[in-house]
């Protein structure tokens, strides 16, 4: 594997219980120039300069406030919590806000010191968007799908051209659109640089996303259903263009064993 961390959109990879409770907060404070539009609020629990290495990430703050449902549940996510150096950074999304997701991915998207957090938020009317935070906040956004309650499900991220930067792919509305995107980091920003119909990696009611992205020794491949879940579909982003090779039919087994690279 190479330097660029593959992060888990693993197989089978299960969304933590989820229990509504009502828990104690910390004190807030507003943090200032986030993109976003309505002001987001962090607690700092952090001594010393925040610029440090992100070792943990998670949800905190169940909310039923967004009932969307997609994950089996109505119950998503108010804040994330970043771990530094043994200290915990605490980000409160807006009430329009939250995070729609199994859990934060940690992955060095910039090459720098560290990883970035990759997670999916969704707007009360405008549904989902994917996003990179730092320990400093939000770092860059794609667009809002545009409707609430359309979703969209991570694949993976790694440098899956060769040129020296992150690409990040998910399915945009892997039960409506699918259709498989691909965005790079880079110079602070995510652009889009490909896209293709036809592929899915969640069914609606799945706590859980299939697929990823593997090297077998041969480049970066995203592994993903075929869209009407027949086949186990491999696809590389080579030269600016998604190239897709069917590797089987499809089982949650096959998904499984083309992660693992077969022999």
């Amino acid at each position: 594997m190479d330097a660029f961390r593959i992060w888990a959109a693993m197989p089978l990879a299960r969304r933590a219980k989820r229990v509504l409770k009502r828990a104690p907060r910390l004190p807030l404070r507003p943090l200032v120039g986030l993109t976003g539009g309505a002001s987001l609020v962090v607690s700092l629990c952090l001594a010393g300069a925040v610029a440090a290495e992100i070792s943990t990430a998670r949800f905190a703050d169940p909310t039923t406030r967004y009932q969307h449902g997609v994950l089996g549940d109505a119950v998503e996510w108010g804040a994330l919590k970043v771990g530094v150096k043994g200290k915990t950074i605490t980000f409160t999304l807006p009430q329009s806000l939250v995070f729609e997701d199994i859990a934060p991915r940690l992955v060095d998207v910039d090459g720098a010191s560290g990883p970035e957090i990759v997670v999916v938020e969704s707007h009360q009317d405008k549904g989902a968007r994917l996003a990179v935070w730092n320990e400093g906040g939000r770092v860059a956004s794609t667009p809002f799908i545009g409707r609430r309650n359309r979703w969209l499900a991570p694949i993976g991220a790694a440098d899956l051209d060769g040129d020296g930067h992150v690409e990040i792919a998910y399915v945009d509305r892997p039960h409506l659109a699918k259709t498989l995107r691909v965005w790079r980091f880079k110079d602070g920003n995510l652009s889009e640089v490909a896209s293709e119909p036809g592929f899915s990696n969640h069914q609606i009611g799945w706590d859980y996303i299939q697929g990823g992205i593997r090297d077998c020794g041969l480049g970066h491949e995203m592994i993903v259903a075929s869209g009407d879940w027949q086949n186990v579909m491999a696809v590389r982003f080579e030269a600016g263009q998604l190239q897709s090779k069917t590797l089987s039919r499809y089982s949650p087994k096959a998904i499984t064993q083309a992660m693992s690279c077969p022999k």
